[in-house]
């Protein structure tokens, strides 16, 4: 049957909305899909080849770190990883279930790792623990299948040979930070990077960190690795040689144990530190994954601050050994001459209060020389109240106090040397005369770093120039090749004339070898010493009560600081042992141990030549690749 004209235009009508919507719906696709292949087409291949193949970073091993003979302080060893993709976890709970079932980490934790990483490039697996046990790496490799974006890995981790020996010194690592990826020096670093955070790690950082490689794998929709595409190797970093010598240190630190305390050795002649201690100490080896929460904890409420480099941050009133500096400044300023004798009866009166001498009875007349082996107080409040504070503040300053030693150790304090204008301008009050003598003695204001009077007593040492504290000795690429040395570098001279100098040299031969010398337990037989004993009131106490009466927080520091042999000084030492009452008593025997072990160290040295002595050590560790 056909159709009339009337039939074919009903059709028409009928079905030409249809026929409308149909070519505005081919329209539509046609528009989406020139969009999507013309406009969007280079991005989406961009992501397609992304979510194909991946580059799987291969971490570079930091350079070792050795003491000044090639001894292996710092090294590396390789660590189990577990990382997570985010992009590739299609459960983010059963997946955070299973690693808190296996290596206990809560679901929170795991939460609070991917969260501080949200602004990492894509696909960049994020480390979640690190250090996990065989058993623990062999439980998740059989589930990895099951767990799409679960990623097991080894990579170098830093060892710590000696546990905490120096830890204030070689210091330790931590996880960039957003803040510190802001910064210039770290832009080729990424999060989950770890940088040195303190001590050499950190003032070394660009010479310790190598260069990381990579994998260029193939991944399969799952974020299962295929097959590796190509590969970069990683390049090691360079190694550091400190100037610290790991016996003496070993014996410093067998030394101070069960003290709290410091004991800095340093080579006079060009400010090349020995062996630096301070304790109480830490673990680097906390640090060298992701320190956990508890640890961190625990180390920032100990109450004795083992974080804190005593050497560089204590800041202590230096007590008797500051009559050191009293005494070059009342010479060079003559006030008083080396022959003029002044009266100790055992305390001296100075306006309305009375200023003892540790000794009740007093030294009786004495002269400089007299005054600084027995360091009678009376001596050097009248020598002080000559002065003045601004004279004395002066020459406290000539001999490198009151400012850091500009050592390349982060955080160093300046300590305090006062003047009438500081107590002007901190305090708005007028300086007082009582005071000044006070300070002459080393009390009041006054405040020093032991590493400070290190640097001064070496300066005397030495025939009178300050030298830059130095801690890293050469540095080397991993092969043996000489990368950069640390010569001395002479920062001035102290104000002291060569006349003055050597009265005040016999001075401090005298405090350990004559009869009434205070340091004369530092003597060691077969070699001479000089040196300078000190005692720092913490809070005033009465004169009746026994030290071992006093409560521990109260009790006196004990100075000593000392250089061997007089006449050519290949050791200086400084030890301070808090809260450790008398310097003659607490801090003489143990630098007298520890001259004694460099000074058989250096006999030794003679027979032989042991600064590279472990090179082929090194040169075998180094040949491992990029693991050690």
């Amino acid at each position: 049957m056909q159709l009339n004209s009337q039939g074919v235009e009903d059709l028409q009508r009928r079905y030409k909305p249809f026929l409308i919507t149909a070519l505005i719906a081919f329209m539509v696709l046609g528009l989406r899909a020139w969009h999507l292949q013309i406009i969007k087409g280079e991005e989406f291949s961009r992501l397609s080849k992304h979510n194909r193949i991946r580059i799987r970073e291969i971490p570079a091993s930091r350079g070792m770190i050795l003491d000044r003979r090639g001894r292996i302080l710092v090294d590396n060893r390789p660590s189990f990883e577990v990382l997570l993709v985010p992009e590739d976890i299609v459960d983010m709970e059963k997946t955070a279930e299973f690693l808190h079932r296996i290596l206990k980490i809560t679901p929170e934790d795991v939460g609070k790792r991917l969260e501080a990483n949200k602004h990492r490039p894509p696909f960049k697996p994020v480390r979640i623990q690190s250090d996990i046990s065989r058993l623990h790496l062999a439980l998740l490799e059989t589930h990895k299948l099951d767990l799409p974006g679960l990623i097991v890995d080894v990579a170098p981790r830093r060892a710590y040979a000696w546990g905490d020996m120096a830890s204030h010194l070689l210091g330790y690592l931590g996880e960039i930070d957003r803040q510190e990826l802001r910064q210039s020096q770290f832009r080729e670093y990424q999060m989950g990077d770890f940088i040195g955070k303190y001590g050499v790690e950190q003032k070394w950082e660009s010479f310790l960190k190598g260069i990381d490689g990579g994998r260029q794998v193939e991944v399969d929709a799952m974020g299962r690795e295929l097959k590796v595409l190509q590969r970069v190797e990683s390049h090691p970093g360079n190694n550091v040689f400190l100037t610290i010598d790991l016996d003496l240190q070993m014996t410093c630190e067998t030394l101070l144990r069960g003290k709290e305390g410091v004991i800095v050795a340093m080579n006079p002649q060009n400010g090349k530190i020995l062996a630096m201690v301070s304790h109480p100490s830490f673990s680097p080896s906390l640090f060298a994954g992701v320190i956990n929460h508890d640890d961190w904890e625990t180390l920032i409420r100990n109450p004795f601050h083992p974080l804190q480099n005593r050497a560089i941050q204590g800041q202590y009133a230096p007590g008797s050994v500051f009559k050191v500096i009293t005494a070059a400044a009342g010479l060079e300023e003559g006030v008083i001459s080396p022959q003029e004798i002044l009266s100790c009866a055992g305390s001296y009166r100075f306006g309305n209060r009375t200023y003892r001498c540790w000794k009740k009875g007093g030294h009786g007349k004495v002269n400089l020389h007299r005054a600084i082996v027995e360091s009678c107080d009376v001596f050097f409040y009248q020598v002080g109240q000559r002065l003045g504070i601004d004279t004395l503040a002066k020459y406290a300053k000539g001999f490198g106090l009151g400012k850091p030693t500009e050592i390349s150790l982060s955080d160093e304090k300046p300590g305090l040397i006062p003047s009438s204008e500081w107590k002007k301008k901190v305090y708005d009050e007028t300086w007082y005369g009582g005071e000044t003598l006070s300070c002459a003695i080393g009390q009041g204001y006054i405040l020093v770093t032991p590493l400070q009077l290190l640097n001064a007593i070496s300066a005397i040492a030495n025939g009178g120039v300050l030298y830059l504290p130095q801690t890293v000795e050469r540095i080397e690429m991993a092969n043996g090749k000489l990368v950069k040395t640390y010569p001395p570098i002479p920062m001035g001279k102290i104000p002291l004339s060569p006349g003055n100098l050597m009265i005040i040299r016999e001075a401090l031969y005298g405090v350990v070898n004559e009869a009434h010398g205070t340091g004369r337990i530092a003597r060691i037989k077969g070699m001479t010493v000089s040196g300078k004993t000190g005692t720092a009131q913490v809070i005033a106490l009465r004169d009746d009560v026994a030290e071992e009466d006093t409560p521990y927080k109260h009790r006196d520091h004990a100075w000593f600081v000392a250089y061997a042999p007089p006449d050519n000084p290949v050791i200086s030492v400084v030890v301070l042992v808090e809260h450790g009452g008398h310097g003659a008593s607490a801090s003489a025997p143990v630098a007298r141990e520890v001259m004694k072990k460099y000074l058989h160290i250096i006999k030794e040295e003679g027979k032989s030549t042991p600064l590279i002595a472990r090179r082929k050590e090194v040169d075998s560790l180094n040949s491992r690749g990029s693991i050690r």
